[in-house]
């Protein structure tokens, strides 16, 4: 008998589908299942050798333990288990209770990000990532195309981050703009379409006519959508939904996470003039006062007003 059936499928809380397949599993991934119990804070935190560890079993073993309870495997696992601990105030925010004060607020809205980007390490392949840094660091043209607030924040501020390089970048979150861009692009420029729903259908056609022009696609967006299916290099990204919003705070600290990666993988692949143009950019917004604390024109002023001692 799939040990599973005993569990019904309606059972959406991780540590309840633990304790009900417990006396099913072998003894080594019981082990495992009664670590993640006593610890399941931890244990989203947790690596696979740390898990093992504290359960005194080998890595594969926790593997075969997430898949017996029903997950893809440790990552899918620990996702859901992040999300199970976070059931909180319905449209507030998942993991905060009305009953909660202010450190439990701080403590769990901090703790329920860094979940997030726990789960981001273990979503993104390496090749993948890879891939990505190479056609952008290539690309003659980069066009940014969101749909929605959190991705349109994104795509401003991944643009901005490739004026910094000195690449030739644009944003646009107008479907009409976007349709314009692609239509005007070449085989050597590149789209980076995010949105995190991934369905809409302006922005579907826009990523449509980039492809029959040659441009290489690029996504940022949860596996499996409409989106993620044209690109050309589709970057998975799930986070939980927002209770506030269906793409909240957690999917823009994500998101920026991810840019963070790509522009620092761009930086090092374009080498010694890129890294003088980012001190460049900046040195200019220093002297500007765009940077600094007090800008130069008030240094001036100051100067002139006081003549020091006479």
């Amino acid at each position: 008998m799939d040990i599973l059936q005993v569990v019904p499928h309606s059972t959406t809380d991780t540590l309840a589908r633990i304790r009900a397949i417990s006396q099913f599993l072998p003894e080594a991934q019981l082990q495992v299942g009664k670590a993640i119990l006593a610890e399941p804070e931890w244990s989203v935190r947790a690596s696979v050798a740390e898990i093992a560890q504290r359960a005194g079993v080998s890595a594969p073993t926790v593997v075969r333990f997430c898949r017996a309870v029903g997950f893809e495997g440790l990552s899918d696992f620990k996702l859901q288990l992040a999300q199970s601990l976070a059931v909180g105030t319905p449209y507030l925010h998942r993991a905060v209770n009305a009953q909660d004060g202010v450190p439990s607020l701080i403590h769990k809205i901090l703790y329920a990000a860094a979940a997030v980007l726990t789960s981001l390490e273990s979503q993104l392949d390496a090749d993948t990532i890879n891939l990505a840094i190479e056609k952008l660091a290539a690309a003659n043209r980069i066009e940014c195309y969101s749909v929605g607030n959190v991705s349109t924040f994104l795509a401003t501020d991944a643009q901005s981050r490739f004026a910094r390089l000195g690449l030739m970048s644009n944003a646009y979150f107008d479907p009409h703009m976007q349709v314009i861009s692609a239509a005007s692009l070449s085989p050597r420029d590149v789209v980076l379409a995010i949105s995190h729903v991934g369905r809409m259908p302006t922005l579907l056609e826009a990523v449509a006519i980039a492809r029959e022009q040659g441009a290489t696609v690029i996504g940022i967006t949860q596996p499996d959508t409409p989106l993620a299916r044209q690109c050309t290099i589709p970057i998975g990204m799930v986070v939980p939904e927002d209770a506030a919003a269906r793409v909240g705070t957690e999917a823009y600290i994500a998101g920026q996470v991810l840019l963070e990666v790509l522009m620092v993988g761009m930086g090092l692949r374009l080498g010694p003039s890129a890294l003088q143009r980012l001190k460049r950019v900046r040195s200019v917004l220093r002297e500007r006062g765009v940077d600094s604390d007090v800008h130069p024109a008030l240094q001036r002023a100051l100067s002139e007003a006081d003549p020091g001692p006479q």
